[in-house]
């Protein structure tokens, strides 16, 4: 798995993306001058490439560190609860605040979502059984409590309806004003490739980190707001994307090893090229209608969790 070949993926990728959708746009009449074709190319379209590839990178990156962190190829913020954990702050900042705004919204999904995953990392601490495929199925039962407190009392407000836009992913909606909150996701990623050897050595475990001298628990803790970040403002711009910070991963440690630093950037233009080519036939397969992202990636990232499930059992056994 060569960087060349994955940045390739991304250019070719990225300019299908930019063709395809409902109205038809040719790359002659963006040239010609055309002003319908170029209001929709960058009001639209242009939004929605960024969008993706920042969101693709930033949740593959967040997965990465997780199963870093945790020592566990099976953890990622949709098997942790990190996800539904933002589900939750989202919620919550609604019952709160009559009309949430954006900021309340991203304040109280940032608080839950790092809570949520604190509290995770706190059971895997705990649990003295630490089967690599028993981890994710507590995270996964952690993440479903989540959820049903979640829709329990969003019955209770009779907000259901509007809960629902957060779990469903969809890109179809973006456009220009809608996704700069992404962009806070690239502050994220440099930090992530900057500690990315702090983020290797603790891994290994608290002890030998420091034997090493590194500051254990400040790590985490950084690694842990990274994650949080990165989640919360994916989540309030698209929805929840599931599977994509767990498959992204893990694919890539097959051919690539475990050493962070190495592996960040392949994790990135692969979770880039991953969504984008999601997302391109998702607008396709029932043309001139789209498929959500989240359900694409859903069904696609389901079956590649178990088969590296599967795989994780032979190599444990």
């Amino acid at each position: 798995m060569r960087k060349r070949y994955l940045i390739i993926a991304v250019i070719i990728l990225s300019f299908i993306s930019l063709f395809v959708g409902v109205s038809n746009i040719s790359l002659m009449e963006l040239l010609k001058g055309n002003e319908e074709q170029i209001e929709i190319f960058l009001l639209s379209r242009v939004p929605r490439l960024v969008a993706i590839i920042l969101a693709g990178a930033g949740m593959s990156i967040a997965g990465l560190i997780m199963q870093q962190l945790s020592r566990n190829k099976f953890v990622s913020p949709t098997t942790a609860g990190t996800l539904d954990a933002t589900r939750l702050g989202i919620l919550i900042s609604m019952l709160v605040f009559a009309n949430a705004t954006l900021l309340q919204k991203m304040l109280f999904a940032f608080i839950f979502a790092l809570a949520g995953t604190f509290l995770f990392m706190h059971i895997l601490d705990r649990i003295k059984f630490k089967d690599a495929i028993f981890i994710p199925l507590v995270g996964l039962m952690f993440g479903n409590i989540l959820s049903s407190i979640t829709t329990f009392f969003a019955y209770r407000a009779n907000i259901i309806q509007n809960l629902a836009a957060w779990l469903q992913g969809d890109f179809s909606m973006i456009i220009k004003g809608r996704y700069e909150l992404l962009y806070i996701s690239i502050p994220v990623i440099i930090l992530a490739y900057l500690y990315a050897n702090r983020f290797t050595v603790a891994g290994m475990g608290e002890d030998f980190a420091k034997n090493l001298g590194i500051a254990y628990k400040q790590v985490v803790n950084i690694g842990l707001v990274l994650v949080a970040t990165v989640t919360v403002v994916v989540v309030l711009t698209v929805g929840m994307i599931p599977f994509l910070g767990l498959i992204i991963p893990n694919i890539v440690s097959i051919f690539k090893g475990d050493h962070l630093q190495k592996t960040l950037p392949h994790t990135a233009l692969l979770g880039a090229a991953f969504l984008l080519m999601a997302d391109i036939l998702g607008r396709l397969i029932i043309y001139p209608y789209e498929i959500s992202i989240s359900l694409m990636v859903g069904v696609i990232g389901s079956g590649i969790f178990l088969i590296l499930l599967f795989r994780g059992r032979r190599n444990y056994a």
